[in-house]
C-alpha cells in the first residue's frame, strides 16, 4: 500500500457518520498494543491497524512479539503474543515506552502486559475469556476484571467473542469458525477509535481469502461490527484523532515497510543496478525466512531462490552463483552463521562477492529465536579460522535496510569480498514509513567481467592472471567460467600471488594475508556523522544497528532536560569510518548502549584505546527510550 505525501488533509473512514454525543479529542501520539494467544491473531490485526495508519499518513514504528513455538500452550503466558504500534502527527523513532492502549483477548494477556502500562491507560478486555479456568491457568485468585485491581485505568469490558459470534449467526459459520474472526471485531472498534480508514482493510481480506468467500464475508461483517459497537455504545463516548504527518516527511510516495521487506526490494534494486542476476541460496531460519519468501516471488526481476536442505547447501550455491558472475546472497541468524563460517573463510579465499545477511535473534544456540538480539558482531568480526577480513554493514531502521542493501552490494561487488549484513529481529519485523527512490537516485553498481588475457611477460607472451588486482581497490578480476583464455585455478589452499596456483611458500603466504587485510582496510566508506547542536557536548553516545532509535529518542529527551550530549551511529562496522578516532577523541566521556554484553565497545577500546563505557541489555527486547537516558544520565554524571 503506498499514499502520496503532499498535504495534510486527512482521511475519514467510510463505514459510517459519527453521532453527534460522541466526544473526538485530538491527540499528537498514540502507543497501542494488541495481546493475545498465539491463535487469535494478533500479529495480523496489528500489521492491518498498521497498514490503516499508514496510508492515513502518520508516522508509525511498530513492534512484534511472539513465541517462538508454531502454536504455543493457549491461555497461557509464554503462550502470549502481541503487536504494539506507536503512530504521531510528528516524527518517531521507536514502538514507544509504554502502550497508552491495551487490547487484552484473554487473561494471560492481560496479566503479561500490564506491568506495562501507566496509570490511566486504557484496557479493553475480552470479558468472554475470563472463566475461572482462564484464570486460574495464569495465577489469577480472583477476577480482576471484578475486584478493584484495576482501578487505576480505564477499563472496557467488551464480550469479543460472543458480540463476533452474534453478528456472524445468520453466515451459516460454525462456532468455532466464527470465533476466529473476533480480531477483526477488535480491529473494527479501534478503527473506530483513533479514526482510521477502513477500505483497503475490507479489501485485504476479500483477497487474502478469495478461495473461501463465505470466510472473507465473514471477516469484513466482524469488522464493520466492531466499527458499528464503537460508535453506538455509551462504553466508548470517547474517539480520538492523530492528524496525518506530513511535516515530518518530504513529498513523494510512501509506504509502510518491514525491515525483511526493505531488504529484500534492496537485494532486487542492487541486482537491477549491477545489471546481474540475483541468486539466494538459504535454508530457513527464524527470523530471517520472510527474505527468502518474499525474494522467491519476484522470478521477474531475474531473481533466483534455492531453499537447500541445511545452511551448508545454501551458502556453497550462493558461493558458487557468485563464481558463475551473479549477485549472489545467503540469508540466515546466528546458528546459520555458525554452519557457514567455512564456506565464508572459502569465499574470502577465493575473493568473490557475496552477502551474507544475517538477522540477528537471541542466543546461543537456539536461544531466543523470536526476539531480537545485537550479540553476532563479534561472529561477524572474527567467526572463521585463520586471518579472514569481512566487511560488516549494519541498517539501523526498517526502512535503512533498503540502503544498506544496496551498500553491502557495492562493497562485495566493487572489492570482490564476502560482506557481512547485520540486522536483527526487531528491524525484520518492525515496520516504519518508508520514501519509495526514484530508480534514477540508486548508485550505479555495475562491474566489468574479465574478457581476455591482463598480462603481458617480457617475451611479449599475454596471459591472464586471476589474481593480478586493481592498484586501487586490490579487487582481483572476475572471469566468469568459459570465458575463453580466461581458464584458471580455484580452492581453499592457499594462492600465489598472481598466478592462483597452489602456494606453500612461506613469504608468499605472509603476503596474500596481509594483501586481503589491506583490501578490507581500504574499503572507502562515508565519515561518522555526529549530532552535536551546540558543539559543547563531553559525552557522547554512540551506537550501531537497531539501537538508532531508542538512542535517538533518548537523546532527545536528555536534551530537552538541559543536557548538552553529542550522539553518532556507526553503519560501518569494518571497516570503522577514517574519521572515527579524531570523533571519539574529542569526548571526555563514551557511551556505547547495546543489545549484547559490550561487543563494540570492545571492539572501540581495543582499536583506539578509548575508555568507552558499555550499557547493555539482552532482554530479548529493544532499550526503552526512557530508562536509557536514565542510564545515560548516570554514566554520564561526573563528566
Amino acid at each position: 500500500m503506498t499514499s502520496q505525501v503532499n498535504s495534510a488533509e486527512p482521511q475519514t473512514a467510510e463505514a459510517g457518520t459519527r453521532a453527534a454525543v460522541k466526544e473526538t479529542k485530538r491527540l499528537d501520539r498514540v502507543i497501542i498494543r494488541f495481546a493475545g494467544d498465539s491463535g487469535d491473531g494478533m500479529q495480523l490485526t496489528g500489521d492491518r491497524f498498521t497498514s490503516e495508519t499508514a496510508s492515513f499518513g502518520n508516522d508509525l514504528s511498530t513492534l512484534p512479539n511472539f513465541p517462538a513455538e508454531i502454536r504455543a500452550p493457549a491461555g497461557t503466558l509464554p503462550g502470549v503474543s502481541s503487536f504494539q504500534l506507536h503512530f504521531a502527527d510528528h516524527d518517531i523513532l521507536t514502538p514507544g515506552d509504554a502502550p497508552n492502549v491495551l487490547v487484552a483477548m484473554n487473561p494471560a494477556a492481560l496479566k503479561a502486559n500490564l506491568p506495562d502500562l501507566p496509570r490511566g491507560a486504557e484496557i479493553i478486555v475480552n470479558t468472554d475469556e475470563f472463566t475461572k479456568r482462564a484464570l486460574a491457568k495464569v495465577g489469577y485468585a480472583a477476577n480482576p476484571l471484578e475486584d478493584d485491581s484495576l482501578e487505576a485505568y480505564r477499563l472496557h469490558k467488551v464480550p469479543l467473542t460472543s458480540m463476533t459470534i452474534e453478528a456472524l449467526k445468520d453466515t451459516g459459520l460454525a462456532r468455532r469458525d466464527a470465533e476466529r474472526a473476533k480480531n477483526m471485531f477488535a480491529l473494527g472498534l479501534l478503527s473506530w477509535m483513533y479514526h482510521r480508514p477502513t477500505e483497503n482493510t475490507e479489501k485485504f481480506l476479500r483477497k487474502k481469502f478469495a478461495k473461501k468467500p463465505e470466510i472473507a464475508e465473514a471477516n469484513v461483517t466482524a469488522f464493520r461490527a466492531g466499527w458499528n459497537f464503537g460508535e453506538t455504545t455509551e462504553d466508548f463516548a470517547v474517539s480520538y484523532e492523530v492528524a496525518p504527518a506530513a511535516k515530518a516527511f518530504p513529498a513523494g510516495t510512501y509506504r509502510n515497510i518491514s525491515g525483511n521487506l526493505a531488504l529484500s526490494y534492496g537485494l532486487i534494486a542492487a541486482a537491477h543496478q549491477a545489471e546481474l542476476p540475483l541468486y539466494l541460496g538459504s535454508y530457513p531460519i527464524t527470523p530471517a525466512s520472510d527474505i527468502l519468501h518474499e525474494l522467491s516471488r519476484h522470478k521477474n526481476f531475474g531473481v533466483r531462490t534455492f531453499q537447500a536442505e541445511d545452511e551448508i547447501a545454501g551458502i556453497g550455491a550462493a558461493l558458487g552463483a557468485a563464481f558463475g558472475g551473479a549477485l549472489a546472497v545467503t540469508t540466515t541468524s546466528g546458528p546459520g552463521v555458525a554452519l557457514k563460517s567455512e564456506t565464508i573463510g572459502l569465499a574470502v579465499s577465493l575473493e568473490l562477492p557475496l552477502l551474507i545477511v544475517d538477522i540477528q535473534r537471541g542466543g546461543p544456540s537456539t536461544g531466543l529465536p523470536t526476539k531480537t538480539e545485537q550479540a553476532d558482531l563479534l561472529q561477524a568480526m572474527y567467526g572463521r579460522n585463520g586471518e579472514a577480513p569481512v566487511p560488516i554493514v549494519a541498517p539501523s531502521t526498517p526502512a535503512d535496510c533498503f540502503d544498506a542493501a544496496l551498500e553491502a552490494a557495492r562493497i562485495a561487488l566493487t572489492h570482490r569480498t564476502p560482506v557481512f549484513l547485520l540486522s536483527d529481529g526487531y528491524l525484520a519485523n518492525g515496520s516504519e514509513p518508508w520514501r519509495v527512490p526514484e530508480t534514477a537516485d540508486l548508485p550505479d553498481l555495475r562491474v566489468q567481467f574479465a574478457t581476455g588475457p591482463n598480462h603481458t611477460a617480457d617475451d611479449g607472451t599475454e596471459s591472464f592472471l586471476p589474481y593480478l588486482r586493481d592498484p586501487q581497490t586490490l579487487a582481483r578480476p572476475w572471469a566468469v567460467p568459459g570465458t575463453p583464455g580466461l581458464e584458471h585455478r580455484i580452492g581453499g589452499i592457499e594462492k600465489q600471488d598472481g598466478t592462483g596456483n597452489i602456494s606453500y611458500d612461506p613469504a608468499n603466504h605472509d603476503f596474500m594475508v596481509r594483501t586481503r587485510q589491506a583490501k578490507i582496510d581500504g574499503v572507502r566508506v562515508p565519515d561518522v556523522a555526529v549530532d552535536d547542536p551546540d558543539g559543547d557536548a563531553k559525552v557522547l553516545v554512540i551506537g550501531w544497528g537497531s539501537t538508532y532509535g531508542p538512542i535517538t529518542a533518548a537523546v532527545r529527551r536528555l536534551r530537552a532536560a538541559g543536557r548538552s550530549v553529542a550522539q553518532a551511529h556507526l553503519r560501518h562496522l569494518n571497516p570503522f569510518p577514517g574519521n572515527l578516532g579524531e570523533v571519539l577523541a574529542r569526548y571526555d566521556r563514551v557511551v556505547v548502549p547495546e543489545m549484547n554484553l559490550g561487543q563494540l565497545a570492545t571492539l572501540l577500546r581495543a582499536k583506539y584505546l578509548v575508555d568507552a563505557r558499555s550499557h547493555t541489555q539482552v532482554t530479548g527486547l529493544p532499550f526503552k527510550a526512557e530508562q536509557l537516558a536514565a542510564a545515560i544520565l548516570e554514566e554520564s554524571a561526573d563528566v
